[in-house]
């Protein structure tokens, strides 16, 4: 459960930055920022009962950053070009590798 929880939170995180984006424009996507960063830490708390801290922390920031960098090119018409892709595979590379060698569960 540790891992689905890890990956629950980071989706979450993103759910919660794009909020604050929304929010920009509409000052009710307040709600879905706080209820969206409820959940991720409720479920990062989960993740760290299994996975050691740094090992959380460092998959839970990557996969928000990752995401949150799609979320903006794919709805917000921020650009990418091949070099930022080629990062962010390097980021999705090494939250794999974490995954592979970083804990229990």
């Amino acid at each position: 459960m540790g891992w689905t929880a890890l990956l629950l939170a980071g989706l979450f995180e993103v759910g919660f930055t794009t909020a604050l984006k929304l929010e920009q424009k509409n000052k009710n996507y307040i709600w879905l920022f706080l209820v969206c960063a409820f959940v991720s830490f409720s479920f990062l708390e989960e993740a760290m009962k299994t996975i050691p801290l740094g090992t959380a922390y460092s998959v839970w920031t990557g996969i928000g950053a990752v995401g949150t960098v799609l979320v903006g090119a794919l709805f917000f018409g921020e650009r990418l070009g091949w070099r930022q892709l080629a990062l962010l595979a390097v980021v999705v590379a090494l939250i794999a590798a974490l995954r592979l060698t970083g804990g229990a569960a």
